[in-house]
């Protein structure tokens, strides 16, 4: 998937209460790449322009889920947080 089809899935999988601009997104894709957990590559698009595609990779797949339950520590924190108040 490219940058462009990424921000647009996750404002469509969030029903549109996430937004994610493309200076956010970009290092952030970026850093995971640093990391392993996606690989991106050149594509030439019909068009004749070049696009960049990511996929998970094999590390990225393994860490997933945790990252995952590191979310959800994070998430369950926060509202705890906000019902105090």
């Amino acid at each position: 998937m490219h940058g462009y089809a990424v921000m647009t899935a996750i404002i469509a999988s969030s029903g549109e209460v996430l937004r994610v601009e493309e200076g956010s997104l970009y290092p952030a894709l970026h850093r995971l790449e640093e990391q392993g957990w996606i690989k991106g590559d050149w594509i030439l698009k019909e068009s004749g322009q070049r696009s960049r595609v990511y996929q998970l990779t094999a590390a990225g797949r393994k860490r997933l889920p945790s990252e995952q339950q590191r979310w959800a520590e994070v998430s369950a924190a926060i509202h705890q947080v906000l019902r105090m108040a």
